[in-house]
């Protein structure tokens, strides 16, 4: 009888060193991807910034902002080859135990409404469709609506 090994799998903060492969994953999932100097930024700027490794390469990440007891996610994503695999749900996982920490009592996030994946993976976390941003996202046949989803993570104070 063989066992299969699963590689190992960390999730650890996002540090200068990751840009560039945080930007190969990006360039491989998006045909509008943020460049390396935006990742760069939201380092900068202090948000909570992860990367998800499996058998030591960087394979996803994931950015959230908090401030004023909200909190916004601003990326999540998972290089194409590795989703299905439920990397994304451990990376919200990681991001929405960061907000634990913080005063924050609901969490933000837009998605295409064409990724149905993603969609599903939110709403099976407790994200709840609150509306639509128009014309969000660059799309290849002009703009593309983004679908707001937002969660409560504990009663108002």
């Amino acid at each position: 009888m063989s066992a299969a090994v699963s590689p190992l799998t960390e999730i650890r903060t996002m540090m200068p060193a990751h840009l560039k492969a945080v930007a190969r994953v990006e360039r491989a999932a998006y045909n509008y991807p943020w460049s390396q100097a935006v990742f760069r930024d939201c380092l900068l700027a202090g948000y909570h910034n992860f990367v998800l490794e499996v058998g030591g390469v960087v394979t996803g990440y994931g950015i959230m902002s908090i401030a004023a007891g909200e909190a916004h996610i601003l990326n999540l994503c998972v290089h194409p080859a590795s989703q299905r695999m439920g990397y994304g749900r451990q990376l919200l996982n990681a991001l929405l135990a960061r907000t634990e920490e913080s005063e924050a009592e609901l969490v933000y996030l837009e998605v295409r409404p064409s990724n149905e994946a993603a969609l599903a993976l939110y709403e099976t976390a407790g994200f709840s469709r609150i509306g639509i941003r128009p014309s969000y996202y660059q799309a290849r046949n002009g703009r593309e609506d983004a679908v707001v989803l937002a969660a409560t993570l504990r009663a108002p104070r």
